[in-house]
């Protein structure tokens, strides 16, 4: 009984994971229901992060977006953070749905027993999305229904613009790097290590942001208002 009770429980999750591999975009709340404001605690940021690290175009749902993306609800997942903390402990569920609102997949719970909001937050989010297997093991793999019909995001297109036009050389600090642009010499980013070699904390002038490896590609991701701006940035290290 038991083996096939764990042979079930496989092939569901084969299922799930290859119907998952159909859709290349995911879409996020720009705030979510269990906070006050948008991004509070960086939460919608960080979800981005884990979402595009495992292979999707994720975009805010007040966020200019491709063509494809707007024209039809069918072509990408929605995902939404839950919470159900208790007095003493931090609890995070991460759930993915469909186009028509039906539950695909929810995480494990995420757990933190910091006091700290801030910290607590960050720590159950990330263990959520870290422990998320059938997010992890997502592949873009078009199928035949939707194959032609989703397209290279046009913000790509910008962005490959702005790589060549913006080339820095990475110089070691105690805590990171400075970016130093390759005309002028002159500093432009300070960049501070995180837990993630992938991942930076980046400032440029007054703005505040993250530089983050995407695809062999850098990107710097910041807010300007209630809008998240993505520079795609060329970097020798």
């Amino acid at each position: 009984m038991r083996k096939y009770l764990v042979l079930f429980l496989l092939s569901s999750f084969v299922g799930i994971a290859q119907n998952l591999n159909e859709y290349k975009y995911a879409i996020l709340p720009s705030k979510f229901t269990f906070l006050k404001e948008e991004n509070m605690y960086n939460l919608n940021l960080l979800s981005k992060m884990y979402l595009q690290k495992y292979g999707f175009e994720t975009y805010y749902n007040n966020e200019a977006a491709p063509e494809d993306f707007v024209n039809s609800n069918c072509n990408k997942i929605f995902i939404d953070v839950l919470e159900n903390s208790t007095m003493f402990i931090t609890k995070l569920n991460v759930v993915v749905k469909d186009c028509k609102g039906i539950i695909i997949a929810t995480s494990d719970q995420g757990i933190s027993r910091e006091k700290e909001y801030q910290v607590a937050y960050n720590e159950a989010l990330r263990m959520a999305f870290a422990d998320f297997s059938i997010l992890k093991s997502h592949q873009y793999q078009p199928s035949e229904k939707n194959r032609g019909m989703i397209g290279e995001p046009l913000q790509k297109e910008v962005a490959q613009d702005q790589m060549f036009e913006k080339k820095y050389k990475a110089m070691a600090t105690e805590n990171g790097y400075n970016l130093l642009s390759v005309a002028s010499d002159y500093k432009i980013f300070q960049l501070f290590r995180t837990t993630s070699k992938e991942v930076f904390i980046a400032k440029r002038d007054s703005v505040s942001g993250v530089l983050q490896k995407r695809d062999s590609n850098w990107f710097f991701e910041y807010y300007e208002g209630t809008v998240l701006k993505s520079e795609l940035i060329n970097i020798t290290f």
